[in-house]
C-alpha cells in the first residue's frame, strides 16, 4: 500500500530545470554576500567609533565641538592631557590648543617691503631714490626722523579660555586661535610706532638700544593686559636700521660719533691718570707734613714735661740750679775754645776790667835749619 501510493507521489512531483538550480545558487550566493556585507559593516562601525580615541600631549589643552557647538561647560570644556574619546569626524571635531609651547609673531609695520623668500635667502631689493610710502613701513622718532623697525615676540597663553574664546565668532574656534596672533600683532605694530615717537634716533639706533626695546616690551606688556589677551610674553627682539637711501650719510655720522667718543674717552683716561697723580702726590704730602707736625708736637711735649721737671727745683734753690745748669753748658761751649780767661769776683763786688788785644801778631814760626 505504501509503495503503491509513494511511487504515485513521484508521478506527480514536478521535475527539476536548470533555471530553478541556478536561482538556489544565486539566494546562496546572496546570502553569504549579505554575511561579509554585516561583517564588513560591523567592522567598520568599530572603526568609526574606534577613530574617536585621540591624544592631548602634555602641553596641550583640546576642546571638542559637536556640530559646531562646545562640549561641556566652564571649564570642563578643556581637556587636559590624556587619551580622550569623542565622536569621528563630521560630528565631533577637536581642537588641541598649545599651552606652553612657545609661539611667535612678527611685526608687520615699520620695516621696508621685502618678500618671505628674499628674507630667507638674504637678498635685498634695491633701495631705490625714495621711501615708497604704499608698500615700505617706517616710524617716526621723536625728533621727527624716519627710520625702519620691526619685532619679533614669543609668547605662550596662559588662560585658553580668554585667548581663545575670547576671540571665537560663535563657534569658530579656528577664528579664535587667529584672534590671538592677530591681536598680538596689532599690539606690537602699536607698540613700535608709540615708542618710537618717543625716543631719538640716535637712541634708538645707538645710544640706547636695550633701552628701547624694554620699552616696547612694556608697552606691548600693557596693551596686552588692558585687552585680557590670556597669554604671558616671554621675549622680544626688535631690529632698527636707518632708511637704505640714507646708509652712507648715517654711516658717516656714526664714524664721527665713534671718533669723538674716543676723544672723549681718551681725554677721560688722560684726567684719570693727572687726578691720581696729583692724588698720589697730596697724599704723600700731607703724610709728610703729618709726620713733621706729629715730630713737632712730641719734642714740644717733651721740652715742657722737661721745663715741669726742672721748675720745682728752681724754685726750692734758684742760685744753685742756675750755677749746676751754668757748668755743663760752659764745659760743652768752652771745649774747643784755644784760649781761657777766667775772672774771680773782686771782694768789694765791683766789677773787673779786662782789656783784649784782639790785633796781636801772629807767633813767628821756628827756625830748624839754623846753625848749633
Amino acid at each position: 500500500m505504501s509503495d503503491d501510493h509513494e511511487h504515485h507521489h513521484h508521478e506527480h512531483e514536478a521535475p527539476v530545470t536548470p533555471d530553478d538550480a541556478g536561482s538556489q545558487a544565486l539566494a546562496e550566493a546572496l546570502r553569504s554576500s549579505f554575511a561579509i556585507v554585516k561583517v564588513v559593516m560591523l567592522l567598520m562601525v568599530l572603526a568609526f567609533f574606534g577613530s574617536g580615541f585621540f591624544q592631548v600631549g602634555s602641553s596641550e589643552k583640546a576642546v571638542i565641538l559637536r556640530f559646531g557647538r562646545l562640549v561641556g561647560e566652564g571649564k570642563n570644556v578643556l581637556l587636559g592631557p590624556g587619551l580622550h574619546w569623542s565622536f569621528p569626524y563630521p560630528i565631533d571635531e577637536v581642537v588641541k590648543i598649545p599651552i606652553t609651547e612657545i609661539q611667535k609673531v612678527a611685526s608687520s609695520a615699520g620695516w621696508y617691503f621685502t618678500t618671505p623668500e628674499q628674507e630667507l635667502s638674504g637678498e635685498e631689493l634695491p633701495a631705490g631714490s625714495s621711501l615708497n610710502p604704499a608698500v615700505d613701513g617706517y616710524v617716526i622718532t621723536a625728533d621727527r626722523n624716519i627710520i625702519h623697525t620691526r619685532a619679533t615676540l614669543y609668547y605662550h597663553i596662559d588662560d585658553p579660555m580668554r585667548a581663545v574664546f575670547g576671540f571665537s565668532s560663535g563657534t569658530n574656534l579656528t577664528y579664535g586661535l587667529a584672534g590671538v596672533s592677530n591681536a598680538v600683532q596689532n599690539a606690537l605694530n602699536n607698540a613700535l610706532a608709540f615708542t618710537a615717537a618717543h625716543f631719538n634716533v640716535d637712541d634708538i639706533l645707538l645710544l640706547h638700544v636695550n633701552d628701547f626695546r624694554d620699552a616696547v616690551l612694556l608697552r606691548v606688556s600693557d596693551l596686552v593686559d588692558r585687552e585680557q589677551l590670556g597669554i604671558g610674553i616671554d621675549n622680544i627682539e626688535v631690529v632698527s636700521i636707518p632708511p637704505r637711501q640714507l646708509k652712507d650719510i648715517f654711516a658717516l655720522v656714526t664714524t664721527t660719533r665713534e671718533n669723538r667718543i674716543k676723544a672723549l674717552q681718551d681725554a677721560k683716561s688722560y684726567e684719570n691718570q693727572v687726578t691720581n697723580a696729583a692724588s698720589a702726590q697730596a697724599t704723600t704730602i700731607i703724610a709728610v707734613a703729618e709726620a713733621a707736625r706729629n715730630r713737632y708736637v712730641e719734642s714740644l711735649s717733651a721740652e715742657a714735661r722737661r721745663f715741669s721737671d726742672l721748675l720745682p727745683k728752681y724754685e726750692s734753690n734758684p742760685s744753685l740750679f742756675a750755677q749746676q745748669t751754668l757748668v755743663p753748658v760752659m764745659a760743652q761751649v768752652l771745649t774747643n775754645v784755644e784760649d781761657k780767661i777766667y775772672l774771680p769776683q773782686r771782694a768789694d763786688g765791683k766789677p773787673r776790667e779786662l782789656r783784649l788785644m784782639l790785633n796781636r801778631e801772629p807767633p813767628q814760626p821756628k827756625n830748624t835749619s839754623a846753625n848749633p
